[in-house]
């Protein structure tokens, strides 16, 4: 993990950039924390040429993205167009759609829609990245996970892994197993601790919670992860604060490479 390969979900700030003015300002401020990416997520209807402008202007990059499934379902060819525009190889789905949840049956549909998606992504150099929460981690018949079925009835070289740690820690996963589960196929990772409030599990700045930062962080750096993306679902305080809270924990308590 180094500086540059560090950054911010956007979805941790989804109130502020619903307007390209907000957008810009938002970026501004996520820069000035001293973050160098982001992962566009989560924002208004502000055209794709606008977006690369503002983050160009911040002097940021943009290191991956979630889009809905059902543009990558009906507008392939604008979504990779735009990747292409931002310089972006990864284009992230940011949960399964419910109605294949709730079953394996359910898991082999949604491998059998996404596989032509994911395989003409990577045809044009793109990367198709899953990005789970807690419900993959249900057992079905045979004792296999959804994210288990995900991960076998794949091809590893299409279908990318962008495991959210909290989530997997959440659905009662060993965070380092599961990196090192997919290790070659994840190269984003996300980053969020988790804190008990209220005896509810909550997401939390890195190192406001219980999670061993340290461990995952090495897991990711051993097993390849290229960017290490900071998010938070639900902030208890300015999301912009807490996005400098995690930050500077990451950078002076796990330490950046160089």
């Amino acid at each position: 993990m180094d500086r540059k390969h560090t950054g911010a979900q956007l979805y941790t700030v989804r109130e502020f950039t619903k307007t390209e003015e907000d957008f810009r300002k938002t970026l501004r401020k996520i820069k000035e924390i001293g973050y160098e990416t982001v992962q566009v997520s989560a924002i208004g209807p502000i055209a794709p040429e606008k977006v690369k402008e503002a983050a160009d202007e911040a002097g940021l990059t943009i290191c991956a993205t979630h889009i809905g499934f059902d543009r990558l379902k009906d507008d392939l060819d604008r979504v990779i167009a735009e990747h292409r525009l931002w310089g972006t190889r990864y284009v992230g789905l940011g949960s399964m759609p419910q109605p294949y949840r709730s079953s394996r049956e359910g898991y082999f549909a949604f491998v059998k829609e996404i596989a032509p998606i994911a395989e003409r992504l990577k045809a044009e150099g793109l990367q198709f990245v899953y990005h789970n929460h807690r419900f993959e981690f249900e057992k079905f018949d045979g004792g296999r996970t959804g994210l288990d079925i995900l991960i076998e009835e794949t091809d590893p070289e299409a279908f990318g892994i962008e495991l959210d740690v909290f989530w997997a820690q959440a659905g009662g996963g060993q965070v380092t197993d599961w990196i090192r589960k997919v290790r070659g196929r994840m190269a984003v990772v996300h980053l969020k601790d988790m804190a008990i409030v209220g005896d509810q599990a909550v997401t939390a700045e890195i190192g406001e919670g219980n999670m061993n930062m340290q461990d995952i962080v090495r897991a990711c750096r051993e097993t390849g992860v290229e960017w290490f993306v900071v998010e938070q679902d639900d902030c208890r305080r300015d999301p912009f604060e807490s996005l400098a809270i995690s930050y500077r924990r990451l950078a002076e308590e796990i330490g950046f490479q160089h």
